[in-house]
C-alpha cells in the first residue's frame, strides 16, 4: 500500500479549496492510496516531464505528485487545471 506525504505548497493550497472540493480531494485519495490507475482518477505523466504525474479530483481539480522510492507518493500541488501550467 502507497504511504502519502504532502508538501507545503500542497498543504497551503489544499487549504484554499472549497469544502466540498475538499471532500471530492478525500473520496479520490482513498481511490488512488488502492489503486493509482484507478480509470476515475485520470492518473497520467504530465506531459515534458520524467517524474511528475497528476490525478483529477472532478473535471477541475488536479493533483501533482510524484513517487519516491518504491511505496512513498509526495503530493506536490493541487488546485484547478490550470496549476499544471507551472511544472
Amino acid at each position: 500500500m502507497l504511504q502519502i506525504t504532502y508538501s507545503d505548497r500542497f498543504k497551503k493550497h489544499y487549504k484554499k479549496l472549497e469544502k466540498q472540493e475538499k471532500e471530492q480531494f478525500k473520496q479520490k485519495l482513498r481511490l488512488f492510496i488502492n489503486n493509482p490507475r484507478h480509470p476515475s482518477l485520470r492518473t497520467k505523466r504530465i506531459q515534458g516531464s520524467d517524474n511528475l504525474f497528476e490525478f483529477s479530483i472532478n473535471m477541475n481539480i488536479r493533483v501533482i505528485w510524484y513517487y519516491e522510492g518504491d511505496n512513498l507518493v509526495v503530493l506536490i500541488d493541487v488546485g484547478h487545471h490550470d496549476v499544471i501550467k507551472g511544472y
